[in-house]
């Protein structure tokens, strides 16, 4: 039941011409039908003649066992492990650091951090590590282990839904495209807006997610790839602008502004004056408890206060993140922390969470505001925020 492998070598030049009548008496090239088989052929680098490794079958031996050995020689494996095997075995990886990761910022413990001292926890409990009000390495756990139960299911030819083994692998491959988006938009976050900062966490993941879209790729072949470039330019694209647009609705620590500066606290002067509204609206929010959370630095915390004008800014309830001053790694307030603030501006009323600057509409509607005589202005209001909200 033993097979073998042989390979003829194409001649020198020189053995091709010296022997070339021995040359003419070579056996001839073996045919699919007879005991001998080629399984690769290819031209040498000079293009004078062929290399062939082939297998030879004794005679005793099925062709159905010849073919499962044969199957196993073409696959792409390494070390006798297929490639989406090796996609399963990253992902697995990453769904173990994420899942810890996502452990720790559900129960609000601190991270171990093993480069760095504690860098990398300012940097996993800041507002980047939030997309749309949900944790990032719970987004993360999800990708990962999307990838990893795809990957096993094709290591395996055992596709769920009836899904063929080609489109599995580009759905495979559109996960792993989005993740290595996504890892290279944090990385560009980390460099720019923590500069000088570590975090292993986060460089680990984009090791993992790098190398496990190339891993996809090598095992699609690269030839599919440039098929399909235009589907991984598309969910690129859509990665990029998700991730934009969350973090555009809140503003959040700039630390490239300041880089290692200190800057000292300095209360936010107010000067457009307030509207009777805004003056009503003010009032009730602080009858009801409601608190808004900022940092003097904060642009936008600016804006919301200005919505408000002057007098009514003075009537809200404010809790400042930074009141001692900021600069890289300046923690927030206790207050902060134990609301577990994310973004500034950011409101709490009446037990809910209103992240980024907020309309007198919906501070109204949050806050059981009785409009009254200000129905008519609200309304208004609202028809605006919803003509900008729809604008590109």
């Amino acid at each position: 039941m033993a097979t073998f492998t042989y390979i003829l070598s194409s001649p020198s030049s020189s053995a091709l011409f010296s022997h070339q009548k021995h040359h003419l008496h070579h056996h001839p090239l073996p045919s699919s039908s007879s005991p001998f088989f080629p399984t690769q052929l290819k031209s040498d680098y000079w293009g004078y003649g062929r290399q062939v490794l082939g297998r030879v079958k004794c005679l005793n031996e099925s062709n159905d066992d010849l073919e499962a050995k044969t199957s196993l020689v073409s696959s792409g494996s390494v070390t006798g492990v297929s490639l989406y095997g090796w996609c399963a075995g990253l992902a697995g990886l990453g769904f173990l650091e994420t899942s810890y990761l996502s452990y720790l910022k559900l129960t609000g413990l601190d991270v171990f951090c093993p480069v760095a001292g504690g860098s990398c926890g300012d940097i996993l409990n800041s507002g980047y590590a939030v997309v749309f009000g949900v944790p990032l390495p719970l987004i993360g756990m999800v990708a990962y282990g999307a990838a990893a139960f795809l990957a096993l299911k094709l290591a395996a030819k055992d596709l769920p839904f009836g899904i063929d083994e080609s489109k599995g692998g580009l759905v495979l491959l559109g996960t792993t495209t989005s993740m290595a988006t996504a890892s290279a938009y944090f990385l560009y976050i980390l460099n720019t807006q923590f500069p000088g900062a570590s975090c292993s966490y986060c460089l680990a993941s984009v090791l993992l997610s790098f190398s496990l879209f190339f891993t996809t790729a090598k095992s699609l072949g690269w030839q599919k790839i440039r098929e399909e470039v235009g589907l991984q330019v598309c969910v690129a694209g859509l990665v990029f602008a998700a991730l934009s647009n969350s973090y555009g609705a809140s503003a959040l620590p700039p630390p490239t502004r300041f880089g290692e500066k200190f800057l000292p606290y300095s209360p936010t002067e107010i000067k457009a004056p307030s509207s009777p509204l805004a003056l009503k609206l003010a009032a009730h929010l602080r009858s009801v408890g409601a608190k808004m959370y900022g940092a003097f630095w904060c642009s936008h915390c600016l804006e919301q206060k200005e919505m408000f004008g002057q007098e009514a800014a003075k009537l809200l309830n404010y809790g400042e993140c930074y009141p001692d001053g900021f600069k890289i790694g300046t923690p927030l307030s206790q207050e902060c922390k134990e609301v577990k603030i994310q973004g500034f501006p950011m409101w709490v009323i009446k037990g809910q969470v209103l992240e980024g600057t907020q309309d007198f509409p919906a501070l109204a509607k949050a806050s059981g505001f009785e409009a009254g005589e200000f129905g008519g202005e609200l309304a208004e209001l609202a028809k605006l925020s919803a003509e900008v909200n729809m604008q590109p």
